[in-house]
């Protein structure tokens, strides 16, 4: 006889499936063998579900770090699927025929292979040399690959013409590449596992010719030459600690855009030529493809009409006849649409393509399908949390009351809303974006969270992929805070760990995160990551109690990180102006810190800020700011105040000097500053004496200084130089509030070239 069938294919190709669907109806085999990994077989009851909805894939991974991972991505087009289903529905046995996943695993992490490797990935399948061979016949084509193969392949009439003319192509692209050495070697030793399964089929009773293989077009020729893998060899292979399980996918997943190789760049479009062929008719697809971009663009607002899709589809079917295939390809309808509903612009369509192409849609596995244990603990927690009601597609609100509720008896019901907040922020820490935390309402409000919630099977996917950091939702978020600790490099990322761990409910991943913390913490650090960390910190010290969460141990560290930042901040402030700012920011930190604690000195950090208002060596901005929060703490007179502007705004100071004290001045206490007119005339004066070199100086700082101003405040503030320059103050905020004349604008335009290198 003539041995097993062997069908190569091409890994995501409606004709592939329909095609092969038609050769297995006519060869009626009793096993029908696929590629993919062999140990994965207890995965095919759930491929074959009848509940189950495509895409969907199979995850492999390791039990043990480093992970490393295997995907396996199929839709309901996809060869394989279709031949797992005509098994199933024909009482045929199915396997998958492939290395074991654990063996793919075992390998270096830098070269997995794909689900199928067969005659249409070349990022993925092939070496250089192959992807060179894909080039060239683009060249010569004139097509990317994908038009390429729809044009010559997804359009050939029947089973025994695709078989054949895919595994013409299969063979000649074998023979035209030439692989490097490990990837041939590989290459070998699947196909000779491949053929060692065949054998034991044969062996085990089934006849050849009721054997049918399918498999990557690539493969053919290896399984028609190559022999089998021998006991020995097959003993000899390295094997991982894996498992594996199945989980929802989505089309816009199964884009190369989305970085699978081997996927199709427009799923939907696909699926579309995958429902014609089973009507009956492939000249479908052009009316189904183009009514269905013009819906979905007169759906985002656009006006279509019927004479243009018509057009639409006359012109396509002219631009395939030209090109040379029997029906128009995914490249034909695109220009068709894109001269008859885009205007000549495919921007005018590309949302619309988009959703016709790809679209939004996402696999789903039915209840009792094997889940992972992440996924058992995540939909155990929506129920105990009473967060079920939440796993719609519509966007719903949910605000969190953290403090306890002295009304009820269960002390799970009373801090019901803190058990909610640990379980979301455990998911924000482990990208799964089933909910997304907004702002506080009220300032001060520390027991309030508020948070936006929406299901979407996206949401499914990243449940599933966190299986690889944990059992757990919990365990898996302690993993992932873990990995980032050990690799933070400043305490300002050991902190934001910390602050993560304390919301998620974690003292144990807290307590390491400290260490981490406290061992960066010995080294000298800048100044504004000390106040960054030490206002993390701060939160925990404040918060501790309202989340169930012992602070004691963080004090300590606080008081060692305000010392050392008191310490430093004089010499922190001889910096230039571009380091100005993250030094104000760290002051502001700083002094949020020390009015939020009794246990910090307040006498130390008000003698600190003295220091730094009145030294003139140090960076004015930075000047300026110290007495702005000492002028806001009360802590200065208004004679202080007043001989402070007159020396730092006086004409023996150069502009940019007075300038940046002012900015800084200005960078808090705004309204406490409007209202002192005795400024605004000290700062008019300054301005005045100054030359036209010196004023456009000036005018750098100033212009900064003002940026965040509100209108209202300068409003306030024009009314002021009103009454000062003795105008209508009313008129003078009008005048000084409208449009730049051509001149100022000119000025202003040269400020953004200004050079700063001299200052």
């Amino acid at each position: 006889m003539g041995g097993p069938i062997l069908f190569g294919v091409r890994h995501l190709s409606p004709a592939a499936a329909f095609r092969l669907r038609q050769a297995l109806d006519e060869a009626r085999p009793r096993l029908v063998l696929v590629e993919g990994p062999s140990d994965l077989n207890d995965q095919l009851q759930w491929l074959s579900h009848p509940a189950a909805q495509f895409p969907v894939a199979i995850l492999a991974y390791t039990k043990t770090p480093p992970v490393r991972t295997l995907l396996y991505p199929f839709a309901i087009y996809s060869p394989e699927i279709q031949a797992i289903l005509w098994a199933h529905e024909h009482g045929a046995e199915c396997r998958f025929m492939d290395l074991p996943s654990s063996v793919f695993l075992a390998l270096e992490p830098k070269s997995p292979p794909p689900p199928a490797e067969d005659a249409s990935a070349p990022e993925e399948d092939c070496a250089s040399t192959t992807e060179s061979v894909y080039r060239r016949l683009e060249d010569l084509t004139g097509e990317e690959h994908d038009t390429f193969w729809e044009r010559r392949f997804e359009q050939l009439p029947g089973p025994a013409e695709y078989r054949d003319a895919c595994g013409a192509f299969g063979r000649q692209l074998r023979e035209a590449s030439r692989e490097d050495d490990r990837r041939q070697a590989e290459t070998i030793v699947r196909e000779a596992y491949m053929k060692r399964v065949i054998r034991q089929a044969v062996d085990s009773g089934i006849p050849e010719e009721r054997i049918f293989c399918v498999c990557g077009a690539f493969h053919v020729a290896g399984l028609e030459e190559n022999q089998p893998m021998t006991d020995r060899e097959e003993a000899a292979l390295p094997r991982a600690d894996s498992t594996a399980t199945l989980m929802p996918y989505s089309y816009y997943r199964l884009t190369s855009r989305s970085g699978y190789g081997a996927g199709n760049k427009a799923p939907a479009y696909f699926e579309l030529l995958w429902d014609a062929l089973n009507r009956g008719d492939l000249g479908d697809a052009p009316y189904l493809y183009l009514t269905r971009l013009a819906a979905a663009h007169r759906k985002a607002g656009n006006l279509v009409s019927s004479a243009e899709v018509i057009e639409g589809v006359r012109l396509a079917h002219t631009l395939a006849s030209m090109r040379g295939s029997r029906y128009p390809t995914l490249a034909d309808l695109r220009d068709a649409s894109v001269t008859t509903m885009g205007h000549g612009n495919f921007s005018e369509l590309a949302l619309a393509a988009a959703e016709t192409e790809i679209s939004r849609k996402i696999g789903f596995l039915p209840e009792g399908v094997s889940r992972t244990s992440v996924q058992e603990d995540f939909y155990r927690q929506l129920k105990e949390l009473r967060l079920e009601k939440f796993r719609t597609a519509e966007l719903q609100r949910l605000d969190l009351d953290l403090r306890e509720k002295l009304s009820v008896q269960s002390e799970k019901a009373a801090l019901g809303d803190l058990r909610r907040s640990f379980f979301l922020h455990r998911l924000r820490v482990l990208n799964i974006h089933f909910a997304s935390q907004l702002p506080s309402r009220q300032e001060g409000a520390n027991w309030g969270e508020y948070w936006e919630l929406r299901w979407t099977p996206e949401v499914e996917i990243e449940v599933v992929e966190s299986a690889l950091m944990g059992d757990t939702i919990e365990g898996a978020a302690a993993f992932a805070l873990k990995e980032r600790a050990e690799s933070s490099a400043t305490i300002a990322q050991a902190a934001a760990i910390f602050q993560d761990a304390f919301l998620c409910g974690m003292p144990a991943a807290a307590a390491h995160a400290l260490s981490v913390l406290q061992g960066l913490s010995v080294d000298a650090a800048a100044l504004a990551d000390v106040a960054e960390t030490a206002q993390r910190l701060s939160l925990v010290v404040r918060y501790g109690d309202l989340r169930r969460f012992d602070p004691e141990p963080v004090v300590p560290l606080v008081k060692q990180l305000y010392l050392r930042a008191c310490l430093t901040l004089e010499d922190a402030c001889l910096c230039d102006t571009k380091s100005a700012a993250a030094v104000t920011k760290a002051m502001e930190q700083l002094n949020a810190l020390q009015l939020s604690h009794d246990f910090l000195e307040e006498d130390r950090w008000i003698r600190l800020l003295e220091g730094v208002s009145d030294r003139d060596d140090l960076n004015t901005r930075c000047s300026g700011f110290a007495m702005a929060i000492l002028l806001e703490r009360g802590a200065v007179s208004e004679e202080l105040l007043a001989r402070e502007v007159s020396r730092r705004l006086s004409p023996g100071v150069p502009a940019d000097l007075g300038a940046g004290w002012f900015e800084g001045l200005a960078g808090k206490n705004r309204y406490a500053l409007i209202a002192r007119l005795s400024l605004w005339r000290q700062l008019s004066g300054y301005l005045d004496g100054l030359d036209e070199d010196a004023f456009r100086r000036a005018l750098v700082f100033l212009r900064r200084a003002f940026a965040d101003f509100s209108p209202s405040e300068k409003n306030d503030i024009a009314e002021n130089l009103g009454e000062i320059w003795g105008v209508n103050p009313a008129q003078a905020a009008e005048l000084l509030m409208q449009e730049p004349t051509q001149a100022e604008q000119a000025l202003l335009s040269d400020l953004e070239e200004f050079n700063f290198d001299d200052i």
